[in-house]
């Protein structure tokens, strides 16, 4: 062989290892938020996760995009998206794992907690697919507004069978739903909607309109239903839209293209128009928004996860790329400035883990009205703060890898998808500035006050810096009272999430993470990148609980 060809110094694939086994940040998380639970489907999961096989699906899935056929071949109108059969392969997976209905059949005593594990870990293996198992997971229970129709279709949603099949709901074995709420010209302004619904008749299903109009984002048109807002007498209300009618024949749900985005390439998401579609009311006329926020709540705890598994996978990834490849005479591991930044990855990723499955808790709880108001507090920081660090973290990620981690090829080339997933999460339901002011509305109740006191007096007296942001804070909160108080929203947003993961790292992370993550992030001993923690850091013990396997 020519000596010029030998290939050396070149990392194996991360491959056939199990993800949930080597998360011990993850582990730990489930061990305080519901300690009680059986671990056994997740590491299982964690598994085929990790294997060659699925890990081929997840690529080709994002290489062969989904394909628009709006017309057969006679000229008759179909609107129907061709997916790769890895799509499908993965679809199955992550319903067979019941990552799209585990709370809503019972049988665990924390199935929020337990699903949001399998929901971050799946992430790692591909986060295109899970939009339509979120979208499902989410608009399931608001689907209870119409009690007919949840008879017939709950069992279908909650199942784990995966059928991609275009039928009517009776004939098929599992059905996912979808949502459309955007329109071109309102975006987040959902009030803003001009969809129009007219009222044409009743049905065992109830109150049936026929809707015109268009949505700008309609995510997973393939899905067997979905959930819409359009404009009713009484105002804006929630619709349930099924592709395929009770009779048999098609909606009239037009597919005018498939919008070209940075990344989620395995998910379609779509322009449509209703050409007087079909639809059943859910809930009250004039209820619409009402509706939409307790779908929003669910959809943005799964942004928060999502983001949280994959600066998990990413992290995984530099870790296992540095610990194999050398530079000037030693590993990258053992070189100073790389454990820096590997160590300073570590902190932020299990700080993510922690805040999200703490918030996935307060789901399991929301009788109890301390974790309501928590739920409520927590879910627009989360979502904020978590997703907002995540495009920073891919990108210091991928710099670990240098060139190799800028390709499209390879498992080395999972690291340049999951840059361009990244700020899917913090765009999609609702982006950083809706989410400061969620925090704000959160905040002026009592109750959420009161709640994050005592989720904060857990750390009492465990650091100083902590001490005084937790000190501060009431004072802040009893300022947000007008207008003016948006200007900082932002700013504080970022410090109830650092007071929060600062809390809960204390209780579930060993002293050198909590140590650090104080000292750097609310300290102050920190710089404007990551790889700049103090020298006194304990490096080996915060990269050494990080490594993947």
């Amino acid at each position: 062989m020519d000596i010029t060809h030998a290939v050396f110094n070149q990392p194996e694939p991360l491959v056939n290892y199990n993800l949930f086994e080597g998360n011990r940040p993850l582990r730990a998380a489930l061990k305080f938020n519901a300690p009680e639970l059986d671990i056994a489907d997740l590491s299982a999961l964690g598994a085929t996760l990790g294997s060659a096989e699925m890990q081929a699906h997840a690529r080709l899935a994002n290489s062969h995009a989904p394909e628009l056929h709006s017309h057969d071949r006679f000229g008759r109108r179909i609107d129907l998206v061709e997916f790769h059969p890895s799509y499908h392969a993965l679809m199955t997976l992550a319903t067979g794992a019941g990552l799209h209905g585990t709370p809503w059949v019972g049988g665990s005593a924390s199935p929020h907690v337990l699903r949001a594990a399998g929901f971050m870990l799946f992430t790692e293996l591909e986060p295109s697919v899970l939009c339509p198992i979120s979208m499902t997971y989410a608009v399931t229970p608001a689907l209870r507004g119409n009690a007919a129709i949840y008879a017939d279709c709950g069992p279908k949603l909650t199942g784990r069978v995966y059928d991609s099949a275009l039928k009517v709901w009776s004939d098929k074995r599992g059905m996912t739903m979808g949502m459309g709420m955007t329109e071109k010209q309102g975006g987040s302004d959902v009030r803003a909607n001009t969809t129009r619904a007219e009222p044409v008749g009743h049905d065992r299903w109830g109150a049936r309109y026929a809707l015109s109009g268009h949505k700008w984002f309609f995510s997973a048109p393939m899905c067997d239903a979905f959930l819409v807002l359009a404009q009713a007498k009484a105002g804006l209300s929630c619709f349930f839209l099924p592709r395929v009618l009770p009779d048999g024949s098609l909606n009239a749900i037009r597919i005018q293209r498939l919008k070209d985005k940075l990344g989620n390439k395995a998910n379609a998401s779509a322009e449509v128009e209703f050409q007087g579609a079909q639809a059943w009311r859910v809930g009250d006329e004039g209820r619409g928004i009402s509706q939409i926020l307790e779908m929003g709540t669910m959809t943005r705890l799964d942004c928060a996860l999502g983001t949280s598994g994959l600066m998990r996978q990413a992290l995984s990834l530099a870790l296992h790329h540095t610990a194999q490849r050398k530079a000037f005479g030693k590993l990258l591991m053992d070189q100073p400035l790389m454990r820096n930044v590997l160590a300073d990855l570590a902190i932020e990723s299990e700080a993510a883990c922690a805040l999200s499955m703490r918030l996935a808790r307060s789901f399991d709880h929301s009788s109890e009205a301390r974790e309501q108001a928590l739920s409520r507090l927590l879910t627009p920081v989360a979502k904020f703060w978590i997703c907002k660090r995540g495009s920073h973290f891919a990108q210091e990620a991928m710099e670990c890898l240098g060139g190799n981690g800028y390709v499209e090829e390879g498992g080395e080339g999972v690291m340049a998808r999951i840059y361009r997933e990244m700020p899917l999460n913090s765009i999609w339901e609702g982006a950083g500035n809706i989410m400061a002011l969620d925090l704000l509305r959160a905040l002026r109740k009592a109750d959420a006050v009161a709640a994050l006191a005592h989720e904060l007096a857990a750390a009492k007296g465990a650091h100083p810096a902590l001490d005084r942001l937790a000190g501060a804070l009431p004072a802040r909160v009893e300022e947000m009272t007008s207008e003016a108080s948006e200007l900082e929203a932002r700013r504080l947003a970022q410090d109830v999430a650092l007071a929060v993961q600062a809390a809960l790292l204390y209780q579930t992370a060993p002293g050198a993470v909590f140590g650090a993550f104080c000292d750097s992030r609310i300290a102050g001993n920190w710089g404007q990148a990551f790889g700049t923690l103090a020298s006194g850091t304990d490096f080996n013990a915060i990269i050494a609980r990080a490594m993947p396997h």
